[in-house]
This record gives C-alpha cells, sequence and structure tokens, in this order.
C-alpha cells in the first residue's frame, strides 16, 4: 500500500491545491508512482474522467502533474454550487441530488465509506498519496460529519501538514491559532506547519518560523516563496478569476460576462494565453464595451438563475445591440442554451420547474434532464475543418432549425448550432480551445502560432515541481507520510 500525507489549511486559497499539483510532478519527476486526492471539493470548474464521471478541475490538474489519468476516486465527492444556499452533489463522478446545505450536513457522514473504499482503491496502485483537504481546518462548527479535513484524516489515518498564505497577513496567527480551536486528538494529527507565497527574503522569516514551531511543537516548514507563473495553470475556484492579468494590447476584444455561477471558466485560459487577444471578465453593473469583438457567453451551473442575472445587467440588450452592428457571439454549454429561444426544465433540475426565454439569437429550443451527460470527444470545427478536443458535461437537449449549420462535427453527427449570418454560434463543447489548430483558425489574424498551450501547461508544472524543490525539503516531508490503512 501507498503512503499518504495530507495537506489542509488555515483557509480558503491558500495554495493547497497548487503544492499538491507541484508535488505530484516532483514527485513522478523522481520516478515515484504519486496520486492526488481530495475526498470533498467544492467547484463548478471540472472536468471529465477516463472512467466516465467528473471530479474539480484542480484534481484533473494535479492527476495530469503525476502524469496519470483522471478517475473519480481522486475527488469521490463534488459539489457544484447551484444557488445561495444549495449544491449538486456528484458522488464518484456521477450526480446524485441537488441539496440545501443542512441537508448535506446532515447525510454526508454516509458519505464517508465510499471516501474511503475511492482513498484505498488509489493507495494499491501507487507509491505515494497527496491529500487535499477543503477550505480551512479550523471550521469546528463544520466538523460533525465531515468528511473533507479531520474527519477524513481520523479515518484514513492520515498524517496532516497545515499550510498559512502569508500573502494575506496573520500567517503566524492563523497557524498557531488554528491548533488552539481544533480538537486537540485533530491537533495530534498536524505533522508540520508550511508557510506559503512568502515575497521577499525568506531570511526575515525565521524568527517567525521559529515561533511557529515552538508554539505548535511541530516543524515549520518554508517559508516558499511566490510562484508568479500560477495563473498560466487552470485555477479550481472562481474566486481566482479577480487576480487573473489582463493583456490590454491585445487587438482582438473577447469579452466574457461574469454570471454568479459561472462554470468550466478554465475555457478562457487559451485565450488568455495569446498575446493578440484582450479578454475582460465583464463585472455585474458594468455596460458591454463598444469594442468587443467577441462576446462569450461561459458555461453555467444554473443556467436559467444566470440567464436571469445576465437581464438584470442589462447584458441582453447590450449582447443584441453588438450583433446588430455586427458583432460575434459564442455561447459554451450554459451559454449555449441561452442563446436559444426558450429553457425548460419540466422535472426542476436547476431549481423550481418552469421556462425562461432566452436571448432569441439562435433558432434553438433546450430542455433540461436530470442525466448529465459526460463525455471526452474529437470532434471537427465545421466552418473550419480544424480538430478540436474538448468534453461534454451538461444537462439537457438542444433542437432546432439552426442545427442544421452545426459549430462542429462529433463522428459525422452535428454538433451545436450556427445563425444564418454566421455570427452567433453555440456549442456544448468544453475545452475547445485548447486545440492550437482550432484557436488560430477561429481568433483569425489575432493568434499568435507561436502559443502551444498544451505545451505551456506542462512546462509550467515542470517549472513548479522545480521551484517546490529549490525551496521546499521534500525529503522532510516524504518522511511525515504514513502507510494508507488498509479497507
Amino acid at each position: 500500500m501507498a503512503k499518504a500525507l495530507m495537506f489542509m489549511g488555515t483557509g480558503s486559497d491558500v495554495g493547497k491545491s497548487l503544492l499538491v499539483a507541484g508535488l505530484c510532478r516532483a514527485l513522478s519527476n523522481r520516478g515515484l508512482r504519486v496520486a492526488p486526492f481530495k475526498p470533498q471539493n467544492m467547484s463548478n470548474n471540472a472536468a471529465v474522467t477516463a472512467d466516465g464521471g467528473e471530479i474539480g478541475r484542480a484534481q484533473a490538474l494535479q492527476a495530469r502533474a503525476a502524469r496519470r489519468e483522471p478517475l473519480t476516486a481522486m475527488n469521490p465527492v463534488l459539489l457544484k454550487p447551484e444557488g445561495e444556499t444549495g449544491s449538486q452533489v456528484v458522488v464518484r463522478g456521477q450526480r446524485v441530488a441537488s441539496m440545501d446545505a443542512r441537508a448535506y450536513w446532515r447525510k454526508r457522514g454516509r458519505l464517508l465509506p465510499q471516501v474511503l473504499q475511492a482513498f484505498q482503491e488509489l493507495g494499491r496502485n501507487v507509491d505515494y498519496v497527496l491529500v487535499e483537504g477543503a477550505g480551512s481546518a479550523s471550521e469546528v462548527n463544520l466538523r460533525g460529519n465531515d468528511i473533507a479535513n479531520f474527519g477524513f484524516a481520523q479515518a484514513a489515518g492520515a498524517p496532516v501538514v497545515l499550510v498559512g498564505d502569508i500573502e494575506r497577513g496573520g500567517v503566524i496567527a492563523a497557524l498557531v491559532g488554528t491548533f488552539a480551536v481544533i480538537d486537540p486528538a485533530d491537533a495530534g494529527l498536524i505533522r508540520a506547519t508550511l508557510v506559503n507565497k512568502f515575497q521577499g527574503d525568506p531570511a526575515l522569516f525565521d524568527d517567525g518560523a521559529r515561533f511557529i514551531a515552538e508554539r505548535t511543537g511541530v516543524p515549520c516548514l518554508g517559508p516558499v516563496p511566490w510562484f508568479e507563473a500560477a495563473t498560466k495553470l487552470p485555477a479550481e475556484d472562481s474566486m481566482a478569476l479577480d487576480a487573473l492579468p489582463e493583456n490590454a494590447s491585445g487587438t482582438l476584444h473577447v469579452v466574457v460576462p461574469r454570471l454568479p455561477r459561472i462554470a468550466n471558466f478554465d475555457d478562457l485560459d487559451p485565450l488568455r494565453a495569446e498575446p493578440g487577444v484582450k479578454v475582460t471578465l465583464l463585472a455585474p453593473g458594468n455596460p458591454l464595451p463598444r469594442d468587443a469583438d467577441l462576446v462569450l457567453l461561459p458555461g453555467s451551473k444554473s443556467t436559467r438563475s444566470d440567464l436571469a442575472a445576465l437581464r438584470a445587467n442589462g447584458w441582453d440588450i447590450d449582447i443584441a445591440a453588438h450583433h446588430r452592428a455586427g458583432g460575434k457571439v459564442l455561447g459554451v454549454c450554459g451559454g449555449y442554451q441561452m442563446l436559444g429561444r426558450t429553457i425548460a426544465d419540466p422535472d426542476g433540475v436547476e431549481g423550481a420547474p418552469g421556462v425562461s426565454q432566452g436571448l432569441g439569437l439562435l433558432a434553438v429550443e433546450t430542455v433540461l434532464a436530470p442525466i448529465k451527460q459526460l463525455r471526452v470527444e474529437a470532434a471537427e470545427h465545421a466552418t473550419t475543418g480544424q480538430p478540436i478536443s474538448g468534453y461534454h458535461m451538461h444537462m439537457g437537449v438542444t433542437d432546432g432549425a439552426d442545427r442544421s449549420r452545426p459549430f462542429a462535427l462529433v463522428g459525422g453527427a452535428r454538433e451545436g448550432a450556427m445563425s444564418a449570418d454566421g455570427r452567433v454560434m453555440g456549442t456544448y463543447l468544453h475545452g475547445l480551445f485548447s486545440a492550437d489548430a482550432f484557436r488560430r483558425a477561429f481568433l483569425g489574424a489575432a493568434a499568435s502560432g507561436d502559443v502551444n498551450y498544451e505545451h505551456q501547461v506542462e512546462a509550467t508544472l515542470d517549472a513548479l515541481a522545480i521551484h517546490l524543490e529549490q525551496h521546499l525539503d521534500i525529503e522532510a516531508l516524504l518522511a511525515l507520510a504514513e502507510p494508507v490503512r488498509a479497507g
């Protein structure tokens, strides 16, 4: 059986996902077999797995870093927020229910056996399992029935490294304070602390590291310096969208309305990698810029709700005016559904049953359905003939007259739709812009022939591994790992 080591955080966005990804690549570079694992994730940024399910995008990236196929066992419970208090619950890659927070909190403990089974499955075929916790390890109000942090760690006997983010300030209090508020039995699982995202001279933190070690009774590792290239990798959480750099000098302006339940937003990453493309995430309350060349409606976890938000911001009027002026519009997945005439939800898949009027820019209608379509696709862009490697992850069927002009062909079958003037397009294909030849053909002169997006991701993971090898005692970390318990 493998050895396991778990990384928990003093809060959200302290860099756990990136650390695990970098360590997966570093261990793989050493010739070790390693797999990532996150018991429970909450994210609308998901990926389709090799075994036909879905997991958090961060775990798919970590699997890639480990040079392994993504599997549903790597993220056995995925929560996809659908509203202010509810989420779609995905277990072992498949949607099982939609629940409000209180109902899930009461029932989540029942999922622990499946979580442990997935963890043990991974442990049978690797040398190390690197486990990522969720949110903050000090949320004692959520400790009952926990499967994401110490509830899992206790059941699995997993040793813990507690990670703090120095960038947000108060890292000493965050690390030491976590020990002060959690149960002593949970604190006993913590084998070390780690200070992440440091900027400046690391020697200036020597006294801080000593203080943390004295107060907690465990070694303080790091500090690990800030990794500047992190924005070149797919982000786990929509919070990261606020920190993404914008290429102000791009000649082609792509505008993306920032919808409340935006999903699979890593579709935008290859566009942002193009020097000639300016990608603007349009914040609520702002009008559509007049110089927009392409409006891209992204995926959504709650299509009808996000369509209502789009209208509340007046973006429906702006998009119609943009189209009348000769501009182009592309909808991906939920955005594709919004472009049609109607979106019907007879079974209440995304909320209260009903029908919403779409933007009417495509002659298609959508009916949402409980069964989610999850599959990796090899497609061909219908207009240029360029290959597209993407995936389907949606609940619903879209049909209508504009389907006679498909966006793509999948095994000869029509996929997506296009308006008669060719300026409004819709597709269910996520990940489409990762295909370099298609992206260049679609963007035209604004696309650089020098950008190889997949190579960029690989190079960034390699650079991250080197970064951690240089600034972190990986041997000391591995010495903390303990064998995975057999089932």
